[in-house]
């Protein structure tokens, strides 16, 4: 493994999400330069000046951005975040129109000012837009890949953690399929420690039932939405865990994340982006072919891979 030296990120689109993306890769050190690129030149502006005036507090990093998009130019990793934001009691696949023309319209001029990057999707339905965005810029499938259900995982550790009486370190569970609606816990392989996780029973005899596990399961689905309605967007823990996909590309780290990207002959399942165990570096993502599923999480495997490929099919 081998980081990147002297390494750049840029986060396009300068919204709540980019920006806290920004934010969370320079206190982090994610990246030694990061850019923030938006066409909207007085927002940029004033976000970058913000974040810069906090220099004497993060350490080695730099940031810079404006409005014309050599600002993206020698870039080891693009994230786009730009595009229409999701509204309250608002789908992230009814978003899907408006923010597929965007990215459209992006790609070829991100693509040409920074041809060898790894393309990281944020924006909604990032799915959706990293299947129509792998074919309109014929980029491999593991340099273009969404950040998925990254979050969505964390937020699962973390209930069950607090559930739990533990570490959010010590629970390892995933969420994986869409990130959405039709997202799911792999429970047959989750296990807090190396307890699976039905027979978990914690220092205050904490257990778990299949019922409490449904009603966390819906909790993590319906989590943005609860946020959305009462703050009009989420945006600290999707920088953040942008932020770590970042550093697990330019450092080369070789991470296994739950991120998505177009799928070849996984399971059966082909041509659609799905969030999967990967393992994330310098080269992008590599979907872990061998992760198993039971039989029940198979077909809810499918019936996301269905679900999204209708709607890609829709947007061509």
């Amino acid at each position: 493994m081998s980081a990147i030296e002297n390494s750049k990120v840029t986060i396009v689109g300068a919204g709540s999400v980019g920006s806290s993306a920004a934010y969370a890769c320079l206190i982090r050190g994610s990246a030694r330069h990061v850019a923030l690129y938006d066409i909207a030149a007085a927002r940029v502006e004033a976000e970058v000046l913000d974040l810069a005036h906090g220099a004497q507090f993060t350490g080695v990093s730099d940031v810079v951005g404006g409005s014309d998009i050599s600002v993206v130019s020698g870039s080891h990793v693009v994230v786009i975040t730009a595009g229409a934001k999701q509204k309250p009691g608002q789908t992230r696949i009814e978003l899907a129109a408006v923010n597929a023309q965007i990215l459209e319209s992006m790609m070829p001029q991100l693509m040409a000012v920074a041809p060898d990057a790894v393309y990281v999707i944020v924006s909604n339905p990032c799915d959706v837009l990293t299947i129509l965005a792998k074919e309109q810029s014929g980029l491999p499938a593991g340099r273009i890949f969404a950040s998925g259900t990254v979050l969505d995982t964390s937020r699962l550790r973390w209930k069950l953690a607090r559930r739990a009486g533990v570490s959010t370190s010590s629970v390892h569970a995933y969420i994986v399929g869409e990130h959405g609606d039709t997202e799911f816990p792999l429970w047959s392989r989750a296990t807090i420690g190396t307890v699976p996780i039905l027979d978990w029973v914690g220092p205050g005899g904490e257990t778990f039932s299949p019922d409490d596990l449904d009603s966390i399961a819906v909790d993590v689905r319906d989590a943005a939405y609860k946020v959305i309605q009462g703050k009009g967007a989420t945006n600290y823990a999707i920088g953040l865990s942008v932020a770590r996909i970042v550093e697990a590309v330019l450092n080369d780290e070789h991470a296994v994340m739950p991120v998505s990207s177009v799928l070849e002959d996984f399971h059966g399942i082909d041509g659609v982006a799905l969030s999967v165990p990967s393992v994330v570096s310098a080269r992008g993502v590599a979907p872990v072919t061998r992760t198993p599923f039971s039989p029940s999480e198979l077909g809810l495997l499918r019936r996301s891979a269905d679900a999204l490929g209708s709607v890609a099919a829709g947007l061509r």
